[in-house]
């Protein structure tokens, strides 16, 4: 008998532990069976509001296509199967006559806002910071309460930050004066164009009245604005910077080999630019062999390029000094000539090798996306990634040229080449590894390049009068200098693009270089040494 009583008191309580479904305002369901599609939105508000279990199930089949409608009555289609949408029951048989519920884009990015509401409870905050920015841009006054609930109690400081300016941007249309002035003030941290234009709405006169009857309203609406207006102009002046420094990268990494290779051999070297060609066509190499044969690893190519793109230009840079250059050491006019016709020959064999067209390089997944610093303001990763790299290579050359005894022979043959033969620096050695370092450099240049621009045969054209600029303006052989002059011209460059146009901006660069090299011809930096000079 016991064991009876025992068993009995087991079901109970199994029974009493089985989920029990809650169930939806019969309204909200009778709206979203309607055949009126305002009705049928706030219908899916209600059930975002509500986030119950029962009201995801209703949106989710929604979405999917399996919600139906028979005779008034609501009912989720699923497998052959059909389920009550109000209780979950099951239906015997699923009525002939049943119509699927009709869904249009408004419809569509209602349900996106419900799917945001249920996401606001997922226990990952990144998922609830997707959520909340998909509701600052869709919030309604349905959906409220369920943004204020979720304020209250949401521990993460940047999805509260975004929820509270989807609340404020509903109650700047509120009856309460209060609640208006209070999401004026809260609008004002934002650094979204579209909330200015929100705020300046209620700045507007009609006949003779406000928008906002309010004064002290229409005073924190104004505070607001100018608030958003700082911001967006400190975000844009930060996303300039970035972007000068991101050309200033690349044109460091172009003129860094340019720089040791006219500072050692006095060489005009007119075909540097293609050295940057040879580099980002080894990297189209290389991720085309990922691809055959390392398709889990293409993410990865670029790391593998390195390499690579390095002693392919550097080969080709060796190949260039000792069949044409070693000949003509001590005539720059000759020297200009002939590498001006080694870039017509490596333009020719990049055609013939690789056909006339752009070639496109595919960004890894690493390096896609960015930073948004304000609305429309984006630093992308992938020329974050290339800055980080150009600090990188410019370490290790100053390492080479400090610290190894290639590098204090490579200084000694910039300074005083005769002394240094005289004294043992076997400085034909010396020119040849020298061009093959800032070939190689140049090449690590084109790998960079490749990241962000299409790959040519004539790529390397449009940077080679960039770097020149920057190796005369920094002061010949001079590293200190080449990274002044890099990312002063980049900064100053892009500055320049945005307030006269690309053409101008150029034109406005090479007359500031021309001046300045009249007041100072050894550029920012001067060569140390007692023969620097002569």
């Amino acid at each position: 008998m016991i064991r009876i009583f025992l068993r009995i008191a087991l079901v109970l309580f199994a029974l009493a532990a089985l989920p029990v479904r809650a169930a939806l305002d019969p309204a909200i369901l009778a709206n979203l069976a309607g055949d009126d599609f305002g009705d049928r939105v706030a219908a899916i508000e209600a059930l975002g509001a509500d986030g119950s279990e029962a009201a995801r199930g209703i949106v989710a089949a929604l979405e999917a296509g399996e919600l139906a409608v028979a005779g008034g009555r609501l009912m989720i289609l699923r497998e052959g199967a059909a389920l009550d949408a109000a209780t979950g029951e099951a239906i015997a048989e699923a009525p002939a006559d049943a119509e699927p519920v009709r869904v249009n884009n408004r419809i569509r990015r209602t349900i996106a806002t419900a799917k945001a509401l249920f996401a606001l409870s997922a226990e990952n905050a990144a998922e609830r910071l997707a959520a909340a920015e998909t509701l600052r841009d869709n919030a309604s006054e349905a959906i409220l309460p369920a943004l204020e609930r979720r304020i209250a109690v949401e521990p993460d400081a940047a999805v509260r930050e975004l929820l509270v300016r989807a609340a404020a941007k509903v109650n700047l249309a509120s009856s309460d004066t209060a609640k208006r002035l209070a999401a004026a003030q809260a609008l004002g941290g934002s650094s979204d164009p579209a909330v200015k234009n929100l705020l300046a709405a209620l700045l507007e006169k009609t006949d003779g009245s406000w928008a906002e009857p309010s004064a002290e309203v229409r005073a924190a609406a104004q505070e607001s604005i100018r608030a958003i207006d700082r911001r967006i102009a400190l975000a844009e002046n930060v996303g300039t910077v970035f972007s000068g420094l991101s050309l200033g990268s690349i044109l460091l990494l172009a003129a860094l080999g340019l720089a040791i290779t006219y500072g050692v051999m006095g060489v005009i070297n007119m075909a540097h630019g293609e050295l940057l060609m040879v580099g980002a066509y080894a990297t189209f190499v290389v991720q085309g062999l990922f691809r055959a044969h390392l398709p889990q690893w293409l993410d990865w190519y670029v790391v593998a390029a390195i390499p690579v793109a390095f002693l392919a230009a550097a080969l080709v840079g060796i190949v260039m000094e000792r069949l044409v250059l070693r000949h003509l050491y001590g005539r720059p006019l000759e020297s200009l000539l002939a590498t001006w016709g080694l870039s017509l020959v490596l333009i020719q064999a990049a055609r013939v090798g690789f056909g006339p067209q752009n070639l496109e390089l595919a960004n890894p997944s690493w390096m896609s996306g960015g930073i948004e610093l304000a609305a429309g303001v984006v630093l992308p990763w992938n020329r974050i990634v290339i800055i980080g790299f150009a600090v990188m290579v410019l370490v290790l050359v100053w390492l080479t040229m400090q610290k190894t005894r290639l590098g204090m022979f490579v200084r000694a043959v910039t300074q005083n080449r005769p002394m240094a033969g005289c004294v043992g620096v076997p400085t034909a050695r010396v020119d040849t590894l020298a061009f093959a370092i800032g070939s190689g450099v140049a090449g690590l240049g084109g790998l960079a390049l490749s990241q962000i621009a299409n790959v040519g045969p004539a790529m390397g054209q449009g940077y080679i009068v960039d770097a020149f600029m920057v190796v005369v303006l920094g002061g010949v052989g001079q590293l200190a200098g080449a990274v002044w002059a890099a990312l002063g011209l980049g900064i100053v460059a892009k500055f320049l693009e945005g307030w006269a146009g690309a053409v101008i901006a150029k034109i406005l660069v090479l007359v500031f270089i021309i001046a300045f090299i009249q007041k100072r011809p050894q550029g920012i930096f001067a060569l140390k040494g007692r023969f620097a000079d002569s």
